[in-house]
């Protein structure tokens, strides 16, 4: 199939409907791809509503992010990667720790608190790990994981195998001095990572255009020599094209890739946020363009499933969610001995004390 330019739908930050932006692409998705991306998002979607729902009875503490109106960036990068290519993000992690197998039962468990979660319960809502799916958290330290993601990639590259690690970050970390060193220093190197920016418009409170001058994040890598472009993320099929042309180039050895991924989140920073800084209207603007909303309507028009076949799905998926939120209550919290466990990477550090 040749290249086509599509032009895609994107809503700029102040809430206005933007398609000026060209997008290329140039693959077909099948019917597997299309109902992958609408299981995956639709789970998500599912799991942080009920997450939110649970915080609010206050069935675990501390906070939480929710991932609500950016599903389609974990489906596109999950099917323009495989199962080796690590993955490192922020805070906001439930989702896109989902996407690279963790289980609904281990998730929510970890909300809980639980031994049986996917951080042994240590972790809460801000730090899922999965070392089993390359999943390398979750972190609480606005940026900290930019650098983290720049080194993993780092060692892929020095054990010599083509693995390529995606490295999540909101818009208010990318003026974190770390971004800066991580960029020079891919560049220079080389490394295997793909930087990707999810700019949803506000770094928690405070919107893109009162924070800086720059709308365009991505001139940012083109500071560095790094390839660099603006994507719909509001569009699986964007995100995953975007996504697999910084693959491509990593495991050629080119370098990285940096991807401002614009999207939108519908809920707030954290379930604590009464989002006073934007208005209802901008708000159901983004909804109008939900990747769930649009990926279903793709599967119906081409005839990829019946919509009986999707209802049985999302019956399914709720079934599944329902189960987690059980196993979840039941699973026993850590035992005491624990506390002092997965701290230090010798099993006898001499300096700990009764």
């Amino acid at each position: 199939m040749g290249t086509k330019v599509i032009k895609e739908n994107q809503v700029a930050t102040n809430g206005a409907v933007n398609t000026e932006i060209n997008y290329q692409t140039g693959k077909a998705f099948d019917a597997k791809t299309y109902l992958q991306w609408y299981e995956l998002m639709y789970k998500a979607r599912r799991f942080e509503e009920m997450a939110g729902m649970l915080y609010g009875e206050q069935k675990f503490r501390g906070f939480c992010h929710l991932y609500i109106g950016q599903e389609a960036l974990a489906a596109g990068s999950i099917s323009a990667t495989k199962p080796s290519d690590a993955l490192i993000t922020a805070y906001r992690c439930h989702a896109l720790g989902i996407a690279k197998g963790i289980t609904c039962n281990e998730a929510m468990a970890e909300l809980y608190g639980k031994a049986t979660g996917c951080s042994k319960g240590k972790g809460g809502s801000m730090h899922f790990f999965s070392k089993e799916h390359n999943f390398y958290g979750g972190h609480g330290i606005v940026g900290a994981q930019i650098p983290l993601g720049a080194g993993i990639a780092f060692a892929d590259k020095f054990k010599g195998n083509d693995n390529v690690t995606l490295c999540f970050f909101g818009d208010g970390a990318a003026w974190q001095g770390a971004l800066h060193e991580s960029f020079n220093l891919a560049s220079l190197w080389k490394i295997p990572v793909i930087f990707i920016c999810e700019n949803n418009g506000y770094a928690m409170g405070t919107s893109v255009k009162r924070s800086t001058r720059v709308m365009n994040f991505y001139k940012l890598g083109e500071v560095y020599e790094i390839a660099s472009e603006q994507v719909d993320g509001m569009s699986c099929e964007a995100v995953h094209n975007a996504i697999a042309r910084g693959v491509e180039r990593g495991r050629k050895g080119e370098g990285p890739t940096f991807l401002e991924i614009k999207t939108y989140r519908y809920k707030g920073h954290s379930s604590s946020d009464p989002q006073k800084y934007r208005t209802k209207d901008e708000v159901e603007a983004y909804k109008k363009l939900d990747p769930i909303e649009t990926i279903k309507a793709t599967i119906l028009k081409n005839k990829f499933a019946t919509a009986a076949a999707i209802e049985a799905m999302e019956e399914r998926i709720g079934e599944e969610i329902d189960a987690c939120v059980k196993f979840a209550e039941e699973s026993p919290f850590p035992d005491n001995a624990e506390l002092l466990k997965d701290i230090y990477a010798e099993d006898h550090y001499p300096f700990i004390t009764d």
